[in-house]
């Protein structure tokens, strides 16, 4: 037998038979029902425990059922209300609609189309409030709380996102370096705004070829080419009413450039072998990590694009300009790993030496370099806080892998050892710094602390 709460439904009819019949016929099919004969005695009964359902009738002593529909729907709208109206009261009908009735019967009625129409109800509802959830869930996953950081240069973005998100900007343009988290502004922009419960559609534009890119953006008509076997919703479309952000948008071809300006400027748009203009709502969301203004003097951007998604631009800057995030950053970090991959044991935080090292290195890969860093110390090692010797040696040694030097001494042809090599360059730099550690740190392209690594690795005091 299932365990499942029923459904409480209740009937508010001055007509005894009417309520008796309603009461049979839902109790039967697994409600739990109770009746009232007047509004007032409804209204008293519902804000003390408020029903999943209610039948209104429509023609009440006293309250009528129309201002009970309202009292409704004012407490939780999210309660199905059904309207019991006479025949002829259509328009009565019509009104109890449009002021939030899920449904009306009009007497006399069917009893199985009754059944069918509370059974929708109760669907109806359970539907709506996963879709509440999913949103709420949405809301907290891409919300403007999941941008972490004190600095002042992260407070202004934040600043930033509130008021755009707030606005009908209907263009933004995000610029930042390559890891920055572009893509969690925007979601945060979307997620913030009046537009959350609609869809958010994001497309990369260089992971497509030129040719697809506007495919995929304005969609297209059955037969418009020759692998066009059918009609194609593209992404502007799905996106009416919501966001699409187009990241990388300095890589879409010059021909999309220019559909792309038409669109913003009218909201309107043809598929690719359309004759018709489809009218939509959307904010278009831009991103970047080039200097747009470089690819307008190489004609590769459209002038007149660029000033026209740049209404209002949001500048990310990089880790290295904010510092003083990378420890809230590595600690925010610590804790979604140790949830996400339940170890044995938490990693608890940073050693200072460890903590000092990601202080000192300048982070080309931005925050999706500094949380790779974090989580692959997390997944390798099992001591209660991440140590230095746990991160990439290019972190703590605070160069780049990516930086390439001249060759400035031959190798042996015997070979030599590359340790001994390190050990004397060392000496010889703290000699000729004369024992200044901020000198010798210089002279060898090193941070200071990665000098200090160094010389506690080779034993020098």
């Amino acid at each position: 037998m299932s365990t499942r709460q029923k459904q409480r439904v209740l009937i508010i009819d001055d007509d005894n038979i009417i309520a008796w019949t309603l009461q049979e016929k839902l109790t039967k099919e697994g409600f739990e029902v109770k009746t009232v004969e007047n509004g007032e005695t409804a209204l008293n009964l519902i804000r003390e425990d408020m029903p999943d359902m209610a039948f209104v009738d429509v023609f009440l002593p006293g309250i009528g059922g129309i201002q009970i529909l309202k009292e409704i729907v004012s407490m939780n709208e999210e309660i199905p209300v059904i309207m019991i109206t006479g025949s002829g009261s259509v328009d009565t009908a019509v009104t109890a609609m449009k002021l939030g009735a899920y449904d009306y019967i009009s007497k006399p009625f069917n009893l199985n189309e009754v059944a069918i129409i509370a059974k929708k109800a109760v669907e109806s509802k359970r539907v709506s409030r996963e879709i509440s959830w999913k949103l709420e869930k949405e809301k907290k996953t891409h919300g403007i709380d999941n941008i972490i950081g004190k600095s002042k240069e992260i407070k202004g973005v934040l600043e930033m996102i509130q008021k755009v998100a707030q606005s009908d900007a209907s263009t933004v343009l995000i610029e930042g370096e390559s890891g920055t988290g572009k893509d969690l502004v925007a979601r945060a922009i979307h997620y913030s705004s009046r537009r959350a419960g609609r869809p958010f559609m994001d497309i990369n534009c260089t992971a497509l070829p030129d040719t697809l890119v506007e495919s995929e953006l304005f969609g297209f008509e059955k037969g418009a080419f020759t692998d066009a076997k059918a009609r194609k919703i593209g992404l502007f479309e799905l996106a009416d009413d919501g966001s699409a952000l187009l990241d990388e948008i300095g890589d879409i071809p010059m021909t999309t450039q220019t559909k792309l300006l038409k669109l913003i400027e009218s909201k309107r748009f043809k598929r690719i072998g359309g004759t018709s203009d489809i009218e939509v709502d959307v904010r278009i969301i831009a991103a970047t990590n080039k200097n747009l203004k470089e690819e307008i003097k190489s004609g590769r951007f459209r002038e007149d694009l660029y000033y026209r998604l740049r209404v209002i631009p949001i500048f990310i800057p990089p880790l290295r300009a904010r510092k003083g995030d990378i420890p809230i950053l590595a600690n925010y970090f610590i804790d979604k790993f140790n949830q996400e991959f339940r170890k044995d044991k938490d990693i608890k935080g940073l050693s200072s030496g460890a903590e000092k090292a990601l202080l000192s290195y300048s982070w080309p890969g931005n925050v999706r370099e500094l949380k790779n860093v974090i989580e692959r110390a997390i997944i390798l090692e099992s001591k209660d806080k991440i140590l230095i010797e746990h991160l990439p040696i290019e972190v703590v040694e605070g160069v780049s892998p990516n930086e390439s030097h001249d060759s400035i001494f031959a190798l042996p042809e015997n070979g030599i050892s590359l340790e001994e090599v390190e050990k004397n360059l060392l000496m010889q730099a703290i000699q000729n710094a004369k024992g200044n550690q901020s000198r010798a740190a210089k002279l060898l392209g090193l941070s200071r602390y990665a000098l200090r690594y160094r010389m506690k690795k080779f034993g020098f005091n």
